[in-house]
């Protein structure tokens, strides 16, 4: 019946993309290292699942650059460079300035983190940012990375723009998997990670796009340079 077809279909879907997610909080983890390499069948095993939803999801991970797919081997975890690293900051300032050009220019269907009608959703973004600073400062990178992610995918999403939250989020996911195989080696992360999370809504919700590219700025420059750092030594 078209009906069990479909809920068929969908649970699929739903594992393939519970899969998918699964494997890339590994590698944000850590648990599955750069190079590192692994079957269809042994993920299928590790999760107890079907083979096609396995590999479904790892070609899904194959095109968003976490994994390099080989006909033979099976696949493994993409090494980035410290170059590549400096392409996706320079790729993620274009992107959030875009974000800000909305607001500057009056796209209409932007959500104005000024406009009163939009508190939920600006209170919404600040817990985000208030967890994610606390992480920061305390040095949990696992906890930081999780609000990090859904900080900006919901920030990017007021400003009404669909493909720009998305290809910002594929971004910030990329740079922390790049990020993290430098950062996991530090014992102690305090005082070492960005924590402007808070400060960047309220300049947004003051109006004050001129702090705000600051903020962003800073932020990049400062990752840049702790990884070039990290991987230097």
């Amino acid at each position: 019946m078209p009906g069990s077809i479909g809920h068929g279909a969908v649970m699929r879907s739903t594992l393939r993309q519970q899969i998918a997610e699964a494997l890339r909080d590994e590698v944000l983890a850590g648990r599955l290292q750069p190079g590192q390499e692994f079957t269809v069948k042994e993920i299928a095993e590790q999760y107890g699942v079907s083979a096609t939803p396995v590999r479904e999801a790892l070609v899904d991970l194959s095109a968003q650059g976490l994994l390099d797919a080989d006909q033979h081997r099976g696949f493994r975890v993409h090494e980035y460079s410290v170059e590549d690293f400096r392409g996706m900051i320079e790729a993620r300032g274009l992107v959030v300035e875009a974000m800000f050009l909305a607001l500057t220019t009056g796209r209409p269907d932007a959500v104005r983190p000024d406009d009163p009608r939009a508190a939920a959703v600006v209170a919404g973004v600040r817990r985000r940012g208030e967890e994610a600073q606390r992480a920061a400062t305390a040095g949990d990178l696992t906890v930081l990375i999780g609000y990090d992610l859904r900080f900006w995918r919901e920030l990017c999403a007021c400003f009404g723009n669909p493909y720009l939250t998305d290809f910002l989020n594929r971004l910030r996911v990329q740079t922390w998997v790049c990020a993290v195989q430098h950062l996991r080696r530090l014992t102690d992360l305090r005082g070492e990670l960005w924590a402007g999370h808070t400060e960047l809504v309220e300049a947004l919700v003051a109006g004050d796009i001129d702090t705000a590219r600051a903020l962003v700025a800073g932020y990049n420059t400062h990752s840049l340079a702790l990884i070039e750092r990290l991987a230097s030594g």
